[in-house]
C-alpha cells in the first residue's frame, strides 16, 4: 500500500469519525423534547461506557491512588462537558454550537505553542465567534454561546487530563470507567429530566444509537487514523468538524444558516487548522 493511499484512507477515517459524532449529536438533539439534555447525556454516558467496557475490558485493580484520582477527574470533566454542550445545543444550531465549542482545544493549542503566528489564528477565531454572537437572523442565544464556550473549556481540560491519564492506561481503558462515573453523577438529573420516558423502548434504542455514534464508533475510527497520520495532519482534518456539524444540522435537523454564519464557521476552521499545523520535528521520528 502506497503512502498516499495510506494517508487518504486515514483522512477518510477521520472524516467518517466526524460524521459519526455530528450525526449522533443531531439524533441527540431530536430527543431533547422527550428526554431533555440531561436525560440524553445520561443515556449517552451509560450506554457509551458499556460499549467501551465491552471493547476495552479495563482492569482497575492494583493501580496507584493517583490513577483513581485521575479517573474521577476525567469522569467529572466528561459529564460537565456533555451537559454544557447539550444545553448549548438546545439553544443553538448544531453547527454554531460545535464551532464555539472548538475554541477550547484551539485555545489550548495556541497557549502551548508560543508561536507569534498563532496570534493570527486567535484573531480569526475571535472574529468568527463575534460574528456568530451577533445573532441577527440566526436565532443565536447568548446563553447558548456561553454554555458552548464553557463546554470548550471542559474539552481543553479533557485533553490535558486525558493526555496525563493516557500514560497509565491504554486505549479507552480509562474512558470506559470515567464515562460510567459520569453517568452515575448525571443519573439523578437525567432521570428527573426524562420523567418516565426512559421506559420507552424507542427512546432507549435512540439513546444507544447516540452512544455508539458519539463514542464507540468515532473512537475506533480515530484510533486507526492515528496510526496512519502525524498529529499535525490529524489536527488539520479534525478542524473540519464545525462544517460537518453545520451540514449535519442542515440535513438532519433542517437548520438553515445564513452566509454570515458560514463565513464565521470558516474563520474558526481556518484558525483551528492553522493552530494544529506544526512543522515536522528536527529529531529522528524514533526519538
Amino acid at each position: 500500500m502506497t503512502e498516499s493511499h495510506n494517508r487518504g484512507t486515514a483522512i477518510g477515517l477521520v472524516v467518517g469519525a466526524a460524521c459519526s459524532v455530528q450525526i449522533g449529536a443531531a439524533v441527540a438533539k431530536s430527543l431533547f423534547d422527550s428526554l431533555g439534555p440531561p436525560g440524553v447525556v445520561f443515556l449517552r454516558l451509560l450506554f457509551g461506557s458499556i460499549a467501551l467496557w465491552a471493547i476495552a475490558r479495563p482492569t482497575l485493580r492494583g493501580r496507584p491512588t493517583r490513577d483513581y484520582r485521575l479517573l474521577v477527574a476525567l469522569g467529572v470533566i466528561l459529564v460537565s462537558m456533555n451537559l454544557l454542550f447539550y444545553e448549548s445545543l438546545d439553544r443553538l444550531p448544531l453547527g454554531i454550537a460545535v464551532t464555539v465549542e472548538f475554541l477550547g482545544p484551539l485555545g489550548l493549542a495556541v497557549i502551548t505553542s508560543h508561536r507569534r503566528l498563532d496570534l493570527i489564528w486567535v484573531a480569526f477565531a475571535g472574529l468568527g465567534v463575534a460574528l456568530l454572537a451577533e445573532g441577527g437572523g440566526e436565532n443565536v442565544h447568548a446563553l447558548g454561546v456561553v454554555l458552548a464556550l464553557a463546554a470548550g473549556v471542559c474539552w481543553a481540560l479533557f485533553i490535558i487530563v486525558g493526555t496525563t491519564i493516557g500514560r497509565s492506561f491504554e486505549g479507552p481503558t480509562a474512558l470506559a470507567p470515567a464515562m460510567l462515573l459520569g453517568a452515575a453523577l448525571c443519573a439523578p438529573w437525567g432521570i428527573e429530566s426524562a420523567r418516565g420516558h426512559l421506559r420507552e423502548a424507542t427512546l432507549l434504542g435512540a439513546g444507544v444509537g447516540v452512544a455508539l455514534l458519539s463514542s464507540a464508533l468515532p473512537w475506533s475510527l480515530e484510533l486507526e487514523a492515528m496510526r496512519r497520520l502525524p498529529p499535525s495532519a490529524l489536527g488539520v482534518v479534525v478542524s473540519l468538524e464545525p462544517a460537518v456539524a453545520a451540514l449535519a444540522g442542515f440535513f438532519f435537523l433542517h437548520e438553515h444558516l445564513g452566509a454570515r454564519a458560514w463565513f464565521a464557521i470558516g474563520l474558526v476552521i481556518v484558525a483551528s487548522a492553522g493552530a494544529a499545523f506544526r512543522r515536522p520535528p528536527a529529531v529522528p521520528p524514533d526519538v
